[in-house]
């Protein structure tokens, strides 16, 4: 068990968190969330012990281990890709050196034999005998070839050590298991994999993590840092999220009475608790949700934008058709004689094997790169609108963000503008930045502000949820499930992706596509 007592962290005047108290039990997963800066990252350190924190303490029963999952890809690149995993667990990785030291010796003493032998009964007792079989196991799952588990980290890709370093903070069983946004840059069948050695994970895993279906799936607590605080709340983070909505607008209506608050909260809880039938946890979490009162769950502190893209106009039934588009890029043949037709209220979202291909075919359609070959035909009611992967270029001049938008208003007075940069969430001297050094969530809801301002009944979104913060990201999911247009888009979000489309297309290593009207959990066969 993983115990913090008391702990408050500050960095001079400022307070991230104070006096909290958790116990943090075996067989659980606790997702942490909260604002950008709230402190989520910084909340682990401390549990890491990486950061002493100002006050209180945290401690773990004697002989449990800590993994964390490591951020720096280049740590390691001194070290083969299996001893990297190994260093896991640090205390097997250093016997099993010392180890090979002390045999390598010409002049093998008793004293060396004694030292040796000592060793060998700790080795044994840490599974030593089948540490290299078992990270083989994890890197094979994870995706790493055979023929590389003995290659230098420097010798493998950027992709690939992004796994590695995962197995690393899996490998050895570890008691507390701590892990800072694992799903980033990882593919989606090892994000499965993931979830699915979580939800089996019989100790206790901590996870910051933005994707919200990953939390979904593997957590049976939420640990929010608000107000100060850090609460702890059963269930997973859809749970979260719609109780704090529903305690929000209770707050808001103060008129109600208390005893009409507290049964909607109750037939609230009362649904939820049904929907989570399939989980092992199902029974306990639900005696723990009817016990919850209205007065436990605040409304939140931290601030969602405004996203609503209105067409000005609707769409005809003639959107798009697209025949026998073909692109090739350096040799690489990215699509090949690819046809479809757009049809009216289509959300479509884009799979591929190769990123760069959606890309391509996303700036094609956007107008922003000519086909090798192929055609794209146009309704005349339609109006389109593109959020490209790469914004930089949109944001190469000295103008402020009032300055910036006002170009794509098609009421250009200022009032009008700021009013709708403020819900936006830039709002007084936010609004008067220099776009050239916005942060990377700055500009995407730049970016958005300028698609909303359009009118367009054709919107193209390339991972727009990149550089978001979890309410930024759960804005940006509602208002795409609103647009009453078209949408082709792309997204590692998973939650987004399920919910947004309608059919699916994938592009696939040979530049075809599979063209499913589906959701996206039925394309991948998973509930």
């Amino acid at each position: 068990m993983l115990n913090v007592n008391g702990v408050t962290v500050r960095f001079g005047k400022r307070v991230l968190f104070e006096d909290v108290n958790i116990k943090f039990t075996k067989g659980n997963c606790y997702g942490i969330i909260g604002a950008n800066g709230a402190g989520k990252s910084t909340f682990l350190k401390v549990l890491s012990g990486e950061l002493e924190p100002s006050k209180g303490d945290v401690t773990i029963d004697k002989g449990e281990r800590i993994s964390i999952l490591k951020q720096d890809h280049f740590a390691f690149d001194e070290y083969t890709v299996i001893d990297t995993v190994l260093m896991g667990n640090k205390e097997l990785y250093d016997i099993m050196k010392e180890k090979e030291e002390i045999y390598a010796k010409p002049d093998f003493s008793e004293e060396d034999g004694m030292k040796a032998a000592k060793l060998e009964e700790r080795f044994a007792e840490l599974d030593g005998w089948n540490a290299e079989s078992d990270a083989a196991m994890l890197l094979n799952d994870l995706g790493i070839v055979p023929e590389n588990h003995y290659k230098y980290m420097k010798e493998i890709e950027d992709r690939e050590k992004v796994k590695v370093l995962l197995a690393q903070s899996l490998f050895g069983n570890p008691d507390v298991l701590l892990l800072d946004e694992p799903t980033n840059d990882l593919d989606m069948k090892s994000i499965e994999w993931l979830q699915e050695f979580l939800i089996n994970y019989e100790n206790t895993v901590i996870v910051v993590s933005h994707d919200r279906y990953f939390l979904n799936k593997i957590c049976t607590y939420i640990a929010d840092v608000d107000f100060g605080k850090i609460k702890v709340y059963p269930g997973n983070y859809d749970f979260w999220y719609e109780s704090s909505q529903l305690a929000l607008k209770q707050a808001r209506e103060q008129n109600k009475k208390k005893e009409e608050k507290i049964k909607e909260l109750q037939d609230f809880i009362a649904r939820f608790s049904a929907n989570a039938s399939k989980s092992k946890q199902a029974t306990s979490r639900k005696k723990t949700l009817e016990k919850i009162e209205l007065e436990e769950i605040k409304p939140s502190n931290r601030k969602y934008p405004y996203i609503d893209f209105k067409p000005d106009r609707e769409p005809g039934k003639e959107i798009l058709k697209v025949k026998d588009l073909s692109k090739t890029i350096d040799g690489v043949k990215l699509l090949d004689n690819v046809t479809f037709d757009v049809k009216q209220d289509n959300k479509i979202a884009f799979l591929a094997d190769n990123e760069l291909a959606k890309t391509v075919l996303f700036q094609i359609i956007a107008g922003e790169m000519e086909p090798d070959t192929g055609s794209l035909e146009w309704g005349t009611t339609i109006t389109k609108d593109y959020f490209p992967k790469d914004n930089s270029y949109l944001f190469e001049t000295n103008e402020n963000i009032t300055e910036w938008l006002r170009k794509y208003s098609k009421d250009p007075d200022e009032t009008y503008v700021r009013s709708f940069l403020g819900r936006m969430l830039f709002s007084g001297d936010e609004a008067l930045k220099q776009v050239s050094v916005l942060s990377g969530g700055e500009k995407v809801r730049c970016v958005l502000s300028k698609m909303m301002l359009s009118g367009a009944n054709f919107l193209i979104f390339d991972e727009p949820t990149n550089h978001l913060d979890m309410e930024s990201i759960t804005a940006l999911n509602e208002g795409m499930s609103k647009f009453k247009g078209n949408i082709l888009f792309t997204s590692h979000d998973h939650q987004l992706t399920q919910t947004v489309a309608n059919r699916i297309i994938d592009i696939k290593e040979d530049g075809k596509i599979i063209d499913k009207e589906c959701t996206y959990n039925e394309y991948l066969g998973v509930e």
